[in-house]
């Protein structure tokens, strides 16, 4: 089932760090950017979606008015979305559907976050029902230690290493290297990540992202608007956007052997959740894996990587590790995966990350990536097809496929 597409008109982004500043400055900085990328005035903007922060007080959770009022208030109409790690690719969905439904030909998408020192958790109060609140506070696991399980489930089930997981980090790190919006631009050995301090066995320090401030931006516009006014430009469309929740019954472990049969009737899911995120955007663009040529996935850790290659069917399961052997999703492989160096140069700001995202996939699909420019062996171009993936908390999940 394929949708109507919508084009990428302009893209931008504040730099990722620890800058103190409010997190109104780096989304304002974001769509100032977005706006020039496209060559649309402020004033030719009919819809404004922002990805909320729960960290930044009332105007984060009013984040499309808050960036609409600091942009100066036009008159047009907002929406905020949250979904955790996923609010980008929400706000990007609201947009989009503004668009299709033929009640604005240009759309502004917003996400910038300020974030606190440490380990990022649920916010304040009694939340029983909210799984990743009762692991938190019931069981003192905090996101380092769930990241940790899923690594050592993937050592256990599929023989992964140590040394997968530094290689890992070691190529995120180098792919991040040229990239100007990166918070760490340092080359990293495998030395320097068996160096780094033990925090959640197995995965040490580097294995670990970072939590970050910044920003990113998208102007999304109608196929007709755009080929009125955009002509001369490179033409980036959406091609679909996912945001599917889990299927009920599902289990902790997230593999077939362990899925149970059936619950109260209701037969047991055909794909884990991750493997639907990527399985419904694929489904919503007409395309298979393997048109995917350049892909950006949340990799909170080192391992969890390793897990998205096989949740968007690059490879079968188990052979997540055999893939980044071979160095095809290293820069100058097959397919490149995280060439803007991912969460381990970034750092998470969490309701931009899903729209930083897309900014690095409408460079890569136009050619403007400089130093970390993704090109297909086939075509010695740059893609033509690239995705996006990541996962919120309690059931959020995200994927944007892109196409030229």
């Amino acid at each position: 089932m394929s949708v109507a597409k919508v084009a990428v008109a302009g893209v931008g982004m504040h730099p990722w760090g620890k800058w103190g500043e409010n997190f109104v400055t780096y989304g304002v900085a974001a769509a100032r950017a977005a706006l020039a990328d496209a060559g649309v005035d402020w004033s030719d903007v009919g819809f404004v979606a922002g990805a909320d922060t729960m960290r930044n007080g009332y105007p984060g959770y009013v984040a499309g008015a808050t960036f609409a009022q600091a942009l100066g208030w036009t008159g047009i109409p907002v929406t905020s979305a949250y979904g955790a790690c996923a609010s980008g690719a929400m706000a990007l969905e609201a947009a989009r559907q503004r668009i299709l439904a033929g009640l604005c030909d240009v759309a502004l998408v917003v996400g910038a976050d300020t974030t606190p020192k440490g380990f990022l958790k649920p916010n304040a109060g009694e939340r029983t029902d909210d799984p990743d609140w009762l692991r938190f506070n019931l069981l003192g696991a905090t996101n380092p230690t769930y990241f940790a399980l899923y690594a050592r489930r993937r050592m256990e089930l599929f023989g992964a290493t140590q040394d997968d997981f530094t290689a890992v980090k070691v190529k995120n790190a180098a792919h991040g290297l040229s990239n100007p919006f990166a918070r760490y631009r340092k080359e990293v050995s495998a030395a320097d990540v068996d160096a780094s301090p033990l925090v959640a066995s197995p995965l040490r320090l580097l294995d670990i992202c970072a939590t970050s401030d910044g920003g990113a931006a998208v102007v999304l516009t109608s196929q007709d608007y755009a080929e009125a006014h955009l002509a001369d430009r490179p033409r980036v469309d959406v091609a679909a956007i996912s945001t599917v929740t889990p299927t009920f019954p599902n289990t902790v472990i997230e593999m077939p052997e362990f899925a149970t049969d059936s619950a109260a009737g209701i037969p047991a899911p055909q794909r884990t959740f991750k493997q639907a995120i990527g399985h419904a955007a694929y489904e919503q663009a007409g395309v298979s894996p393997g048109d995917v040529e350049v892909a950006e996935v949340y990799d909170l850790s080192t391992a969890l990587e390793l897990d998205w290659y096989e949740d968007l069917q690059f490879c079968a399961p188990g052979e997540a590790e055999q893939l980044l052997r071979d160095g095809v999703t290293t820069l100058g492989g097959r397919l490149p995966v995280n060439p803007s160096g991912g969460l381990a140069c970034f750092g998470e700001a969490v309701p931009a990350q899903a729209l930083a995202q897309v900014c690095e996939i409408t460079w890569q699909l136009r050619g403007q990536a400089g130093d970390r420019q993704a090109i297909s062996p086939d075509s010695g171009e740059a893609p033509k097809v690239g995705i996006t993936a990541n996962q919120g908390l309690f059931g959020h999940g995200s994927s944007v496929i892109l196409t030229r």
